[in-house]
């Protein structure tokens, strides 16, 4: 729970950007921004969701548009296709990227909590990584960090992919685990508390985390559009820094507009208890004492050290030369 005095100062924060648009910004016509996600628009995502309704993009002389996506690698394709602006996407899917070459930018830690997860039915005796040793565990896509993850946990074990089935079934993916098409099934919180909402009773759960404390998501962009729109990023980043400080003041009325924005929202309480999530998977202690989406270069640069060390990267990566924090909007 986010105590009073902090709801006020984000409630604060988020308000301080409808002044701070120029009046030739206004008179001119929005930029097209384009946010390449990993997931269609739902709950979680609501502070890229609500600008017909709250402004904050407006606000800042831009056209937000929102493209679905099945996980972090599929938004770092289409923005590496030139169909989006930014990636909403997972640390691992940016370090495949630039294993591979592509001249990419951090520019915004979303999420600096470890939020994955791999859970299985307490009945199955899968208590710990070592037991998921030749069993079928259930993954969002294989482009999605939930498969990532499941990585990182099997090397805890000293296991690898080779040594289970990984089996893709989409989002909601607990309804195979109840049905006994998988053992057990990487997910996130979120979708752990929509799982448990939907009656998975008694469950086991490995928290990723435990192991590799980094960021769950990320904000990122091609080199080539860090250097040449550095205003239009500024801006954005400024806009979505203040619709997750709404959120963050303002859960109750984010988990109403849901029901409305989000394809998942039908049910309000269900809004708000992801959303409490989230929110406080957006603040650390760095977020708190330089502002919502500081990025912590030491918690990256260790991770992918350890994706290297995992063989989901061929090569060293400095992240020093990809974390770019001088878009922030600070505090």
């Amino acid at each position: 729970m986010i105590a009073q005095p902090t709801r006020r100062r984000l409630l604060a924060a988020a308000c301080a950007a409808w002044p701070s648009l120029s009046w030739t910004q206004a008179a001119a016509a929005p930029d097209k921004f384009t946010v390449a996600g990993w997931s269609k628009p739902i709950t979680e995502v609501m502070p890229l969701l609500v600008d017909e309704d709250k402004g904050f993009y407006r606000a800042q002389g831009l056209a937000l548009e929102y493209l679905p996506g099945a996980g972090g690698g599929d938004a770092v394709r289409n923005l590496l296709s030139g169909q989006a602006d930014v990636a909403f996407t997972d640390p691992g899917s940016l370090f495949a990227a630039l294993d591979k070459g592509e001249r990419l930018k951090a520019v915004y830690d979303i999420y600096p909590q470890n939020v994955f997860n791999v859970v299985s039915l307490r009945k199955s005796g899968i208590h710990k990584p070592s037991d998921l040793k030749g069993k079928k565990i259930g993954v969002y896509s294989l482009a999605s960090g939930t498969r990532q993850a499941l990585q990182v946990l099997l090397h805890q074990a000293g296991l690898t992919e080779a040594d289970v089935t990984v089996v893709v079934t989409g989002l909601l993916n607990f309804a195979p685990l109840l049905q006994g098409q998988v053992d057990a099934t990487a997910a996130t919180d979120t979708g752990l508390a929509i799982g448990r909402r939907r009656g998975l009773g008694e469950v086991d759960v490995m928290e990723v985390g435990q192991f590799l404390d980094v960021s769950s998501d990320l904000f990122a962009v091609r080199e080539d559009t860090y250097q040449r729109r550095k205003d239009v990023l500024r801006r954005f980043l400024r806009a979505y820094r203040d619709a997750a400080a709404w959120m963050m003041a303002e859960p109750a009325e984010a988990a109403q507009l849901a029901v409305k924005r989000a394809i998942d929202g039908s049910d309000p309480q269900l809004n708000l208890e992801l959303i409490k999530l989230r929110n406080a998977s957006s603040v650390s202690a760095l977020t708190r004492d330089k502002g919502l989406g500081a990025m912590d270069l030491a918690s990256l640069q260790k991770a992918a050290d350890v994706y290297r060390q995992l063989g989901l990267v061929q090569r060293r990566l400095d992240l020093s030369q990809v974390v770019a924090g001088d878009l922030l909007p600070g505090r």
